[in-house]
């Protein structure tokens, strides 16, 4: 058994990378969806409703599924060894990817309150916070390629 679950490993990996990429996206749209709609559509507008559902699907049917499988695989990649607890990479690699699920969740909360009629921010407000996750990459990506920690 164990066999098996080693020999998927590489499987495992190209798997998360797909799912990270398809997260990725998403994290990096969702957010300029939120500025058009905040600075372009009226509430209540045919075009509100064009947006929310463009958002609540973009975020329901692409980045839940692929934050979860990233999850998923990522975990079972720890789980067979696939990650240095002693070195700082793979803490900051951790944190940023925390940081990454709490953007994702922000994501969700700010998805609902346009789409209440209830949005607060100002486009460049989440112009400001689309740089968020790429930041995280730029992070993520340097620690886990160059290893400079």
């Amino acid at each position: 058994m164990t066999d098996l679950l080693y020999a998927a490993y590489p499987w495992v990996k190209a798997l998360h990378v797909m799912a990270v990429i398809s997260w990725m996206a998403g994290l990096f749209y969702l957010p300029r969806l939120f500025v058009h709609h905040t600075e372009k559509v009226e509430t209540g507008t045919e075009t509100d409703a064009l947006f929310a559902m463009m958002e609540q699907k973009l975020l329901r049917v692409i980045m839940n599924p692929a934050m979860i499988v990233a999850w998923a695989a990522g975990l079972y990649m720890i789980a067979l060894g696939g990650f240095d607890w002693s070195a700082a990479w793979s803490w900051i690699k951790l944190v940023c990817i925390l940081a990454m699920t709490w953007f994702h969740h922000w994501c969700g909360l700010r998805r609902k309150e346009l789409a209440s009629g209830a949005n607060t921010r100002t486009g460049r407000q989440y112009r400001l916070m689309n740089e968020v996750p790429t930041v995280l990459m730029i992070l993520i990506v340097v620690s886990v390629i160059v290893r400079p920690f």
